[in-house]
């Protein structure tokens, strides 16, 4: 399969950490991901870390890194994994400069690592929608699709709506 997987940060990737009671990025370039793949039973390879930021704290630079390694990948159908906070800024940073590729953000609600999660669910949604979907930009959160025009993060409600 001709997906690559690229790696940011946010909810997903998640651990607890006991000292200080919170929500951290575990060490080093492990990520959450390729225990979410081994559980479904598939085998993509293709995965690249760019960093492990809340997507609260994503700046421009670091939605260039995004995009840069979006443009350099030689495979046309990505998902990022990403924060819910600011996907929708980051899928709206994105469209208008991925040219003939597939580009489809993803996240979590709830990190994977304390079960109960959403991320295994809208990460297989979103591999399903990179090999479906035409070329543009797009998240896949809660059993939906949405363009890049649409994301929208309803707290209220705690999913994406339109």
């Amino acid at each position: 399969m001709n997906i690559l997987i690229l790696i940011t940060g946010g909810t997903l990737d998640k651990v607890h950490d006991s000292v200080s009671e919170s929500l951290v990025f575990g060490g080093g370039d492990k990520s959450r991901v390729s225990n979410i793949l081994k559980t479904g039973r598939t085998d993509h390879p293709r995965l690249k870390v760019l960093m492990k930021k809340d997507s609260l704290d994503m700046t421009e630079e670091d939605r260039d890194i995004i995009l840069k390694a979006v443009l350099d990948a030689p495979q046309d159908r990505i998902v990022i994994t990403h924060g819910t906070g600011t996907m929708e800024l980051t899928a709206k940073y994105l469209e208008e400069n991925v040219g003939d590729k597939t580009v489809i953000l993803t996240g979590a609600m709830r990190p994977q690592s304390l079960g109960k999660s959403d991320a295994g669910f809208n990460l297989g949604g979103a591999i399903i929608a990179a090999q479906t979907l035409d070329y543009g930009v797009f998240a896949v959160m809660n059993g939906r699709v949405f363009e890049a025009q649409q994301i929208h993060k309803d707290t209220s409600l705690g999913r994406f709506d339109v």
